[in-house]
């Protein structure tokens, strides 16, 4: 998982979305809302099953990963806030997320709360996920981080993990696994080279990097595996230019 920077909406896919809005608000009124009918007809026009979708999936580069997961093809949208306990929001450009089709089927209506009613959901196009999770190098698994300021695990972290399965998917913690080791396979590789390729080893690195634990390995505990201990004592100009970059 990693912090994504989401793409604004143009102008005609926000015209498009206020006037849902506005018709939502009417079938409210008239007590005739039905939200999942508006959202399937919504979601069949070319406004949003073309232009909002290629939108969302164009932010994610070439292989549009879910922003979720980071595992497979984001193929639908997401409403991070579920649009059948918040149809105010259905319709709500910042409350769409793009996703895959096992992360959607997981995370469904699941979505919890504070107690003073803010989200426990990690959004990545909101927040660092890092913050909340950590990476288990052994098992694939995404975790909930120690949060030393409560002396126990990040409760959105817990919540996160929780609402998605992270810890029990095991075709998503190898897709993590496999990252990590082509990660450390590319620094072994440089550090190894006749001559250190200082200029290739972002690009190298940032090409391998499927699941986005490149801030996690530069800037969390990853950056006290060997491979990113050797990398930072024996190239620290190297190991500054890609903490900078990621």
């Amino acid at each position: 998982m990693r912090k994504v920077q989401r793409p604004a909406a143009s102008t005609s896919i926000q015209t498009y979305l206020t006037k849902k809005e506005a018709a939502v608000t009417v079938a409210h009124l008239r007590g005739q809302l039905d939200i999942e009918g508006i959202w399937k007809r919504a979601r069949q026009t070319k406004v949003i099953g073309e232009s909002a979708l290629g939108l969302l999936q164009g932010a994610m580069g070439p292989r549009q990963r879910c922003m979720y997961c980071l595992d497979a093809h984001g193929t639908d949208i997401d409403h991070f806030w579920p649009k059948a306990r918040y149809p105010q929001r259905a319709f709500k450009w910042d409350n769409w997320l793009l996703c895959c089709t096992e992360c959607g089927r997981i995370k469904g209506s699941r979505f919890p709360l504070s107690r003073n009613g803010r989200p426990l959901l990690v959004n990545p196009c909101a927040e660092d996920p890092w913050l909340h999770l950590d990476f288990d190098v052994d098992t694939g698994n995404l975790m909930a981080r120690f949060d030393a300021t409560r002396h126990g695990p990040s409760t959105k972290g817990v919540k996160t993990v929780e609402a998605l399965e992270l810890d029990k998917r095991e075709a998503l913690a190898a897709g993590y696994r496999l990252t990590f080791k082509r990660l450390v396979e590319v620094i072994e590789r440089a550090l190894n080279a006749p001559q250190f390729p200082r200029g290739k080893l972002l690009a190298d690195l940032q090409e391998a990097d499927d699941h986005g634990l490149l801030p996690w390995c530069f800037h969390w505990a990853g950056r006290n595996e060997p491979a990113f201990i050797k990398l930072r004592r024996s190239q620290p100009t190297a190991w500054q230019a890609c903490a900078a970059a990621v």
